[in-house]
């Protein structure tokens, strides 16, 4: 058995720490950090070594690629092959919660890239995030911060239940803005973009910009077992507590009415609050957890991952029920991390 590492967990980073945090970065060390997004767990790009120890904290599938996080996007020509539409999509939406795919170029090992010569490019607007990478001076690599799988981390206290003793240093910088990952773009021409992933930047937004847009498959279904997946997040279940998630697709009625018929004690519901005050009436010992109000996906979002993980203080609790969510604006995102969350069960009611 490895012996642990000793992770330094820093509250509040001051400007000192985030300079040993880069030092450490440049040595090959692993140091997790927020985003506006989720929390990163980041090495520097440009070593293998590094890149490859970041597979091994999470016990992460080697073909799931990682993102290049950069403090600005003028240097994305450094690390990949530019083009009009990144261009277009970096003067709108970076710094921001936005990933753009581009061809690598060679000197960003093939570790970083899970074997494709396609590269994640990202320039986060979270102000701590952004001093980490304007100290480090060169592009770090970083999923997502919690162990392959499980929900994405969202403040450091899931970091830390994630990642202590397995990575170097934990920089604490409060809670994440939005709370789930990047919108991950593949261009295809100067005015259309495959959407490998959705996010805070949405379709409707992109479409405002004069952008088309094609959903890859991977956004509502489940790739196969020997289909390469181009972007972080595409393939392999994620997202997923212990328990089973169990995504319902029906008319509000009928949503209500199997909740209330099918939840015992070892059930949890994931619910919005008006969907809540309804089951509750029938079911008043039943574990409800909230998502927010109905119309308000910004906190349904940024709530998301944090029930996902809640759900597992509760070893009881061996079925998740949540009704299937909608598919505009971010109610895409939301129905994405949900359908993976749930290894694709969605009953059709």
């Amino acid at each position: 058995m490895e012996p642990k590492l000793v992770t330094e967990i820093i509250h509040s980073p001051t400007d000192r720490d985030l300079r040993r945090a880069a030092a450490l970065l440049c040595a090959g060390g692993l140091v997790a950090f927020p985003t506006e997004t989720v929390y990163g767990l980041g090495a520097s790009a440009l070593d293998a070594t590094a890149a490859a120890k970041i597979y091994k904290a999470k016990g992460r599938p080697s073909d799931n690629p990682l993102i290049l996080h950069l403090a600005n996007p003028s240097q994305a020509a450094l690390y990949a092959e530019v083009s009009f539409c990144f261009e277009k999509l970096a003067s709108l939406f970076m710094p921001g919660p936005l990933t753009v795919i581009l061809p690598k170029k060679p000197l960003i090992p093939d570790t970083v890239t899970g074997g494709l010569q396609t590269v994640a490019i990202r320039v986060p607007v979270h102000p701590m995030a952004h001093q980490l990478l304007t100290y480090v001076a060169g592009p770090v690599a970083a999923p997502s911060a919690n162990r392959s799988g499980r929900p994405s981390c969202t403040n450091a206290s899931h970091v830390i239940e994630d990642m202590n003793g397995r990575i170097d240093m934990i920089l604490d910088g409060g809670d994440c803005d939005f709370g789930l990952e990047s919108t991950i773009l593949l261009p295809v021409d100067d005015h259309t973009v495959k959407l490998l992933r959705p996010g805070a930047i949405t379709v409707e937004m992109l479409e405002q910009n004069g952008f088309s847009v094609v959903l890859d498959k991977a956004v509502t279904q489940k790739l196969g077992e020997n289909e390469q997946p181009l972007a972080p997040g595409m393939k392999y279940r994620h997202y997923a507590p212990k328990a089973e998630v169990i995504l319902l697709d029906g008319s509000r009625e009928r949503v209500v009415t199997y909740m209330e018929q099918r939840a015992d004690a070892g059930t949890a519901l994931l619910l919005t609050d008006e969907m809540k005050s309804e089951v509750l009436g029938q079911k008043p010992d039943v574990t409800v957890l909230s998502l927010g109000k109905e119309g308000d996906r910004l906190t349904q979002a940024h709530r998301l991952f944090t029930l996902l993980r809640t759900l597992d203080e509760h070893p009881e609790i061996r079925r998740v029920y949540a009704a299937l969510p909608a598919t505009d604006n971010i109610g895409l995102a939301l129905y994405n991390r949900l359908v993976k969350a749930s290894g694709y069960t969605v009953l059709r009611l």
